[in-house]
């Protein structure tokens, strides 16, 4: 990898309300977090935005107490540039996927409202043409289904892709509650989808693209991101 500074984007969801359950969601903490460190470390400038741009609302649920945090979590809420990244994200409209070496989707419930639009679809596209890494978990995956190659054909088609899966849908009661079922999107537009057991780790690269099944999955799609930063960059 170059030593020039590089350039990574995080898109995060927006969307705070879980359907008709009265419940609220928003990003996960931990598949935001572990892999901006990760590329931060890696010496990379990393962008947060978000879907409607300032304050990203995190998952209550991934909003624990500080002994409970995860380490990269931790070390994300005590560093007040980063918290203010997250505070003051940016817009989609305001950013040019072809200015980014890396684009990362995290997942969290929100995104399955708010990440299957053209304006992700096309940060990804361009992000991709111009042969960056693009990676994604969970429920982050929902980013990729708009997302094109240049022959315009659906990215994820013949490549290597996981998320969260139809079974795991299920098995947290949200089947029908979600607008639609992440597994059966990305299969229908031919992506060759792999995964592992309910809610253990899956993560695998297929050249420039990487995915992780679920929450579980965040430490291992974050080694093969940088993994692939090393190979392609």
């Amino acid at each position: 990898m170059s030593q020039n500074k590089k350039k990574a984007l995080i898109i995060l969801t927006s969307h705070t309300e879980l359907g008709s359950t009265g419940r609220k969601t928003g990003f996960y903490y931990d598949e935001m977090a572990t892999p901006y460190w990760r590329l931060i470390d890696a010496g990379f400038d990393v962008d947060i935005a978000s879907v409607k741009g300032g304050v990203a609302p995190p998952d209550p649920k991934t909003l624990v107490e500080p002994n409970d945090r995860p380490p990269m979590v931790a070390r994300f809420m005590n560093d007040d540039k980063a918290i203010s990244k997250l505070n003051n994200s940016y817009t989609l409209k305001e950013l040019n996927g072809e200015t980014y070496e890396c684009v990362f989707l995290p997942g969290g419930h929100g995104t399955m409202w708010d990440f299957d639009t053209k304006d992700i679809g096309k940060i990804i596209t361009d992000a991709w043409s111009a042969g960056a890494v693009v990676g994604a978990v969970c429920h982050g995956p929902s980013g990729l289904l708009q997302a094109k190659r240049t022959n315009g054909e659906p990215l994820v088609k013949g490549l290597k892709v996981n998320s969260f899966t139809d079974a795991e849908t299920d098995q947290i009661g949200l089947t029908g509650i979600e607008p639609f079922l992440l597994e059966s999107r990305l299969r229908e537009l031919g992506a060759k989808f792999e995964c592992s057991k309910n809610f253990t780790s899956h993560a695998v690269r297929d050249g420039r693209l990487v995915t992780g099944q679920n929450p579980q999955s965040t430490q291992a799609v974050s080694k093969l991101l940088i993994e692939a930063i090393d190979d392609t960059l």
